[in-house]
């Protein structure tokens, strides 16, 4: 639709821009479906947490895992159309392709934990997060290309963790060149894993109250 409607709209470098665009909404996605997921999963399982052997962050856990599976279930189709528009991948980039969804996959169960976990107990959680999930998809650049935002804007960019997955998604599976984000990727992974222990420590410390609250 972007090729078709705005040619031009963009650099010579994105195109297909389309293709740049999927690049970034697919495992955009997978993010924002868990975790709006994960935002109603523990009320909507009220009866499975009550049971006192049941861990109850495996909802959570789940919803997360089955945005996974949906984000899987489209990469042939992207996989299609980079054989179609005949866009050349590194082999040496691709290997870095699991890392990143290993980190984006942390990150996620982190927030889902957290997220899931404070929604039985504050409810406007649920409809706050649509909203924050509309303002952080336009921080991240995903219809944009990093290098268009002004650089006092970029300063903030930087400080969205998904930023970094989105340009390691765009550079491993559309941009020509060697894999660039090593370093922030590794932040990027450091910062998953404290999100994911932090999440975690708010889960257990409410875990006792869910079953009363739901």
């Amino acid at each position: 639709m972007f090729n078709v409607v705005l040619p031009g709209a963009h650099p010579r470098e994105l195109e297909p821009f389309g293709l740049f665009l999927f690049c970034g909404i697919l495992p955009w996605t997978w993010f924002s479906s868990s975790l709006l997921e994960s935002a109603n999963v523990l009320i909507t399982g009220g009866n499975l947490i009550k049971k006192v052997l049941f861990p109850a962050e495996v909802l959570p856990i789940v919803a997360v895992l089955a945005g996974l599976v949906h984000f899987c279930f489209g990469l042939p189709i992207l996989a299609a159309f980079l054989i179609y528009y005949r866009v050349p991948l590194w082999p040496t980039d691709l290997l870095w392709f699991p890392l990143i969804v290993a980190v984006q996959l942390v990150l996620t169960v982190g927030i889902a934990l957290l997220v899931s976990a404070l929604t039985v107990h504050f409810r406007d959680i649920r409809d706050l997060l649509a909203n924050l999930l509309t303002l952080w998809f336009f921080a991240t650049p995903i219809i944009y290309p990093m290098e268009q935002a002004p650089e006092r804007v970029r300063r903030l960019l930087n400080l969205n963790p998904f930023t970094h997955l989105a340009i390691a998604y765009q550079e491993v599976l559309f941009r020509p060149g060697p894999f660039s984000q090593v370093s922030r990727l590794f932040v990027v992974a450091v910062a998953s894993l404290l999100i994911f222990l932090f999440g975690y420590f708010v889960f257990d410390r409410l875990r006792d109250t869910l079953p009363e609250e739901v």
